[in-house]
């Protein structure tokens, strides 16, 4: 089996922006909508500190459709234009659609919505015509901090990617990160959908949700 996911190392990303203005120029996004934000957490007081700055901490964490494993979008949409495709990730039948924003309202994460212009529900789609090309998703090309990962969590974490160094060579996650334990590795609240995207997080208070 295949599940296309993106891991986020949270302690690289630097709040840039560049994976939400990549994805908005990629994809055509009007104005005012967003297939990938990025929230900023904290500023938060240090363990053990004052409280005030210099001992205080903030990361910023991205927030877009999580391809899910069990979605409620798919599950609630009348006509099947909401599906999970062969890479597992969850896609949309424009043709299919009837704009009945079903899925907008059933998503746990708020990160659909309907297109103003042609009223068909919209979202992330792993910019699936990229990857059939062997290409990564833009937020991944273009994440300056080597913070995005884009893989197949079947094959685990060894099949995640990123941008290429220098010399023209792909970077692995598992080879450029810095070292994480698997208690750092989180995910957004689950809601009985099994949100497919995960997030590396270390030495700080996850505050993204729960991972019951």
């Amino acid at each position: 089996m295949t599940k296309k996911a993106i891991i986020t190392d949270l302690n690289r990303c630097v709040g840039c922006l560049a994976c939400s203005v990549a994805c908005k120029a990629m994809n055509n996004v009007p104005i005012g909508c967003y297939w990938n934000k990025v929230v900023r957490i904290g500023p938060n007081p240090v363990p053990g500190g004052s409280g005030q700055w210099p001992d205080v901490y903030m990361y910023f964490l991205t927030m877009g459709c999580q391809h899910c494993e069990d979605p409620e979008c798919v599950k609630v949409c009348p006509t099947e234009a909401s599906h999970i495709a062969e890479d597992g990730t969850i896609q949309i039948d424009r043709n299919r659609c009837i704009g009945c924003q079903f899925c907008v309202m059933a998503c746990p994460y708020g990160v659909r919505y309907l297109d103003p212009d042609e009223r068909v529900a919209e979202k992330c789609t792993l910019c699936e015509e990229r990857l059939v090309q062997g290409l990564l998703p833009a937020c991944v090309a273009q994440c300056s901090g080597n913070a995005r990962w884009v893989g197949d969590l079947d094959e685990g974490l060894d099949s995640f990617v990123g941008t290429y160094d220098p010399l023209g060579k792909q970077r692995k996650m598992v080879d450029f990160i810095e070292p994480f334990e698997e208690s750092d590795i989180h995910h957004l609240p689950d809601a009985g959908n099994h949100p497919g995207f995960a997030y590396i997080l270390r030495d700080h208070e996850w505050q993204g949700g729960d991972d019951q």
